[in-house]
C-alpha cells in the first residue's frame, strides 16, 4: 500500500470498494471481541455497503493513489435503523478500516472530517453504535459509552454494540 491517501466523498461507483473493504475488515477486526456463532451470522450482513450511505455526501474513503479503498466513514441525520430524531443529532456511520492500514489515523482523519462537515450542517451532537472492537477508538475520539445495546440486523440475528455519544 502507498503512503499517498486520498480523502473524498463516496459515490454509488465506490460500492465493489466498500464491499471489498467490508468484507476484507471485519472478519479479520473482530474475530477477537465476537464468537464464531455470532459473526457466521452477521458478516454477511454487516459487510456490505450500503447504496444510500455511498450517495449520501456525507460519507468519505481513505483510498490510496492507486485508488483502493484503505478506510471508510461518515455521518448521517438518518439513524443506521432508520428515522430521524432532533435536527443537532448526527449519527456516526459505518467507519471502517482495511486490517493492513489500521494504526496510520486514517479512521481519525475520516472522522475528524465527519465532525467538521457535521458541525457545518448544525449538529451539535453525535451518536455512534459501535463494535466492541471499536470502543476505544471512539473513547479516544471523545465519544462516551452509554451501554451496551444489540441491534436487530434481521429477524432472529441480532449484533452486540456498544451505544456511544459525543458533543461537537
Amino acid at each position: 500500500m502507498t503512503d499517498q491517501i486520498i480523502l473524498r466523498p463516496t459515490t454509488g461507483a465506490d460500492m465493489a470498494g466498500i464491499d471489498a473493504l467490508l468484507a476484507a475488515s471485519y472478519p479479520v477486526l473482530l474475530k477477537a471481541d465476537y464468537p464464531p456463532s455470532v459473526l457466521v451470522t452477521a458478516l454477511p450482513l454487516i459487510s456490505r455497503a450500503n447504496p444510500g450511505l455511498l450517495r449520501s455526501g456525507t460519507f468519505y474513503v481513505a483510498e490510496d493513489s492507486d485508488g483502493r479503498a484503505l478506510a471508510a466513514g461518515g455521518w448521517t441525520h438518518t439513524g443506521p435503523q432508520g428515522g430521524v430524531g432532533p435536527r443537532d443529532l448526527g449519527h456516526v456511520r459505518h467507519v471502517v478500516t482495511h486490517p493492513r492500514a489500521t494504526r496510520r489515523g486514517l479512521a481519525r482523519a475520516i472522522l475528524s472530517h465527519a465532525f467538521g462537515r457535521a458541525r457545518a450542517a448544525g449538529i451539535r451532537r453525535l451518536s455512534c453504535q459501535s463494535t466492541r472492537t471499536a470502543v476505544p477508538f471512539y473513547a479516544a475520539m471523545g465519544f462516551e459509552v452509554q451501554g451496551e445495546i444489540e441491534i436487530a440486523l434481521r429477524p432472529g440475528i441480532t449484533f452486540p454494540a456498544v451505544q456511544m455519544t459525543r458533543t461537537l
